[in-house]
């Protein structure tokens, strides 16, 4: 890190200066494009999407049938392996108490604990991954890495295809005196499916995940408007200057390697198309996006949003929010058409315009648009 990279912010104490995506914008070209020949798929080792879209595994907006959705949609549904529908045999009950306690207002997270105090079954993973399959949907499901080699093996016997191994921090080298720890290189060898792994905040952390095999590292810990892990734990990165670490990280992997290309997905407060444009423009091959999300009419919370730290036993680090009324369609809030004109629909329509605005044909050449800084954006 050199000199201009930092502050100083106390005698002999430095910081570097890291930026959001609010604080880039991006800066059109000489040329533009017809929007009908821009192309915005992306594709992970075998499995291509038309939208680079991965769901967030958050029960308040993927259940099997959403999951499934959004791969009609032309994303990636990721279901929570340890999440309500693999707990309970049916989970509706679940959400109609969630719901009814949350009137106006958020459920409190004591209720959220208390709901996800019941056991993940095994069996339940095999049959919602089973359901997503019969239903024609590429399959994914999110483990997190304290439970990785407890349930990735009863995903991989399902024939999911491909398996999310995600926490706020993910590193390559975790250090415990508690046991043996999870030797992330030494399990992806030993899988014949593609891996997603993260989340990972800078460049060394980046480039160790992609180290360990994987074929796609989350950048980013994930943090949304309800999120409280600054609060709690002072964690909070910069997510604009995040993805352009890890794009750096991958860079020098290609090289390190001689072609193994592993791709980037950003996840963290990304909320609007722009933002989603913003995340690609500073080197993400994809977004993962959550909250955005439980504005369609096939969220199963009913509009209620959390995220899976926000039930931890012991240390919660996000909060409920209030339910909102559905918007329109899952398809409309991804593809359009969009009603209203704050960002919040048609997420990847608004991208392959952006695109088309730029001159950029796909999402490879779009990651070469210039940036500039300025004010927020949003």
């Amino acid at each position: 890190m050199s000199a201009r990279d930092t502050v100083e912010i106390g005698l002999n104490r430095f910081a570097r200066q890291g930026y959001d995506l609010d604080e880039v914008s991006i800066v059109p070209s000489r040329r533009t494009r017809d929007v009908d020949d821009v192309s915005t798929a992306w594709q992970i080792d075998a499995f291509r999407f038309e939208i680079p879209l991965v769901a967030s595994p958050s029960d308040a907006v993927i259940s099997p049938a959403t999951a499934v959705a959004v791969g009609k949609a032309g994303g990636l549904g990721v279901l929570n392996a340890e999440g309500l529908w693999t707990r309970y045999e049916d989970p509706e009950p679940v959400y109609r108490k969630l719901r009814d306690a949350a009137g106006p207002d958020a459920p409190p997270v004591s209720l959220l604990q208390d709901v996800y105090a019941e056991p993940v079954k095994p069996e339940l993973i095999a049959a919602r991954i089973e359901e997503m399959r019969d239903a024609g949907a590429t399959t994914a499901v999110r483990v997190s890495p304290q439970h990785t080699e407890q349930l990735a093996p009863v995903a991989l016997g399902a024939g999911v295809d491909l398996l999310v191994i995600q926490g706020t921090i993910v590193s390559a080298e975790h250090v415990t005196t508690q046991g043996d720890a999870l030797n992330l290189k030494q399990f992806i060898a030993d899988l014949d499916v593609p891996v997603i792994v993260g989340g990972a905040a800078n460049y060394t952390t980046a480039l160790h995940l992609m180290r360990t095999g994987a074929a796609g590292v989350i950048v980013g810990v994930g943090a949304d408007s309800f999120s409280t892990g600054d609060a709690v734990m002072g964690i909070r990165v910069p997510l604009a200057s995040a993805i352009a670490d890890a794009a750096a990280a991958r860079r020098d992997y290609l090289d390190e390697t001689g072609g193994r290309y592993v791709h980037v997905i950003a996840n963290g407060r990304i909320e609007t198309s722009g933002a989603i444009a913003r995340a690609l423009a500073c080197g993400a091959d994809a977004v993962q996006l959550g909250e955005p999300l439980r504005i369609a009419a096939e969220a199963p919370a009913g509009g209620i949003w959390w995220d899976s730290v926000a039930a931890h036993p012991r240390l919660p680090r996000g909060g409920t929010s209030a339910p909102v009324g559905p918007v329109g369609s899952l398809e409309q809030v991804l593809l359009g058409p969009a009603e209203t004109s704050d960002g919040r629909t048609n997420l990847f329509g608004a991208l392959a315009r952006t695109m088309a605005k730029t001159g950029y044909r796909d999402l490879k050449e779009f990651q070469r648009v210039d940036l500039v800084l300025g004010g927020r954006a949003d």
